[in-house]
């Protein structure tokens, strides 16, 4: 039986924040962990505050996907100065490859099965950055997770690179499933919806109805294909669509 479940990425604009947030929810995507790692006793809080049966996903540390030239490097809590062309677009640097040994520290406490890489748009698919990215994949210290990559940016314009790398790395490629289908032949399905503004990335977006039985039908031709669909709402309303469509899906 396939498995379906729906989230949404974080619970901190949740009212009530995660003990509230679990009251309602049995799966979400940390997002903190991209913006400044938090301390392992944070995280094992994290942990016991939710049920066994809560499902945490994890986005990995921008200092592995994004350069210190991005605006959101100033919440990080890094000030690498002589490092500074050493972090992000998954260079196979030690600096990077200890960002992940952090990032997967956190993943373990939590005990998510999914981490979550999210690249930026100015990570282009490149001949250097494809090279980067299969290095950086290959040599990283994976365990039991599965790594769902999430590249922006001009990537969609060259599906079949995308499929490859996928296949290569053993990455599940996550997407806007209302915009594209996902590349990979992972058994794990991973979409994030970000809304349906003109803009790609505008979270300011509320689903309709008929907007989210649209959605149902894409899911449930993805379990064809899949063993487990993980549904993540990144928008503005995401904990009011999430609960929609999961009365919608039964789960």
């Amino acid at each position: 039986m396939v498995m379906i479940r729906v989230g949404c990425c974080g619970w901190g604009f949740y009212k009530g924040g995660l003990k509230a947030y679990i009251q309602r929810f049995l799966l979400v995507e940390a997002q903190q962990t991209f913006y400044k790692l938090p301390m392992v006793k944070t995280a094992e809080r994290w942990r016991a505050e939710a049920p066994k049966d809560f499902l945490f996903t994890v986005k990995a540390f921008q200092a592995i996907t994004h350069l210190p030239t991005s605006p959101t490097w100033r919440r990080s809590g890094l000030k690498p100065k002589a490092q500074m062309g050493k972090y992000g677009w998954l260079m196979p640097t030690r600096e990077n490859f200890e960002a992940w040994r952090r990032t997967k520290e956190v993943c373990d406490v939590l005990e998510a099965k999914i981490c979550v890489v999210q690249c930026p748009p100015n990570f282009k698919c490149t001949t250097g950055n494809i090279s980067n990215t299969r290095k950086f994949f290959s040599k990283i210290d994976r365990g039991e997770l599965a790594l769902a990559w999430e590249p922006r940016g001009d990537w969609h314009e060259y599906p079949e690179k995308i499929e490859r790398l996928c296949e290569e790395l053993e990455l599940i490629h996550v997407i806007d499933l209302m915009r594209r289908e996902p590349l990979s032949k992972h058994p794990i399905a991973y979409i994030r919806l970000h809304g349906l503004n003109p803009r790609e990335y505008d979270y300011n977006y509320d689903y309709s109805l008929a907007e989210l039985k649209q959605l149902v039908s894409k899911v449930e031709k993805l379990t064809k294909k899949h063993r487990e669909v993980y549904i993540m709402f990144n928008n503005y309303l995401m904990y009011k669509n999430a609960a929609q469509l999961m009365k919608l899906l039964k789960v």
